[in-house]
């Protein structure tokens, strides 16, 4: 029998399971894979790649000889996996066409987030805008959902190919290694975008630092302009009525020739050594 049941309805299958699996089940303390004699229980956290809902469905998945059983913790998640599950083969091959399905586009899923999270560097590394390090932390997040999703999926696949029960034939065995080998590759896919997105956070803060530093390269030649005006300003504001510079006529105009000719003198030099 092979059947796809939320954990609530595991009493239409009770009479087929041993009571030690109906607790387990009940109480959701299946590991990722644990081998008996004669069945295999099976565990993982399921996450919807496709969607953008980030909450995770433990699935259970019972395999003996004679039946395999799906038990769903929640409806969103069996309704998603119902259609997974082909009619027609026998229990091992099922299992297989079902991760098979399971995993079908997730290849192209990584590409298209690839291909979101370059768009995203581009376009931050040509703003300074501080919501970019929330994307790049939310990128961050998913990218580690993902992770544990493909490690535990690569977890059952290593122990369904070690097949020390012997419940599997040699061409099941053979087909859950080349499963292995591709959610392998799914979790090296995400690990090395997790290495991209922290070389483009690095690059994004690096891109921030120096338009920080633009900016206070511009404040400190505005202050050193002015400093020197300042210094004549207190000079000349100090309440002294005998200095000779006060006397005479042309005072005023010499003094604003001086402080325009310090202006212009100190620009010139900054850019002449491209400090602006």
């Amino acid at each position: 029998m092979q059947k796809i049941l939320l954990n609530r309805d595991i009493d239409q299958v009770l009479d087929r399971l041993v009571p030690q699996v109906a607790a387990y089940i009940r109480e959701q303390q299946t590991r990722t894979f644990e081998g008996f004699g004669d069945f295999d229980l099976l565990g993982f956290d399921w996450y919807d790649v496709e969607h953008d809902v980030i909450d995770t469905s433990r699935v259970l998945i019972y395999l003996d000889r004679e039946d395999l059983f799906l038990f769903c913790e929640d409806q969103r998640s069996y309704d998603r996996l119902h259609g997974l599950l082909p009619e027609g083969l026998d229990n091992q091959r099922a299992l297989y066409r079902f991760f098979v399905e399971l995993l079908h586009n997730d290849m192209d899923l990584l590409e298209d987030y690839e291909t979101e999270i370059t768009e995203t560097e581009d376009a931050a590394l040509r703003s300074s805008r501080r919501d970019y390090l929330d994307k790049i932390a939310e990128y961050r997040r998913e990218l580690l959902r993902r992770k544990r999703y493909y490690e535990q999926l690569d977890a059952i696949f290593d122990d369904l190919t070690a097949n020390d029960n012997g419940l599997l034939s040699e061409d099941a065995v053979r087909h859950f290694a080349i499963l292995g080998n591709r959610t392998e590759r799914f979790r090296s896919s995400v690990l090395n975008l997790r290495d991209y997105v922290t070389q483009m956070r690095e690059a994004y803060q690096a891109q921030i630092d120096i338009e920080q530093n633009n900016l206070m390269r511009v404040f400190t030649v505005i202050t050193a302009v002015f400093l020197p005006l300042s210094l004549l300003a207190g000079w000349y504001g100090m309440n002294f009525s005998n200095m000779p510079e006060l006397q005479w006529k042309y005072g005023y105009p010499v003094f604003i020739v001086v402080s325009v000719a310090i202006c212009v003198g100190l620009v010139v030099w900054f850019k002449k050594k491209k400090w602006f």
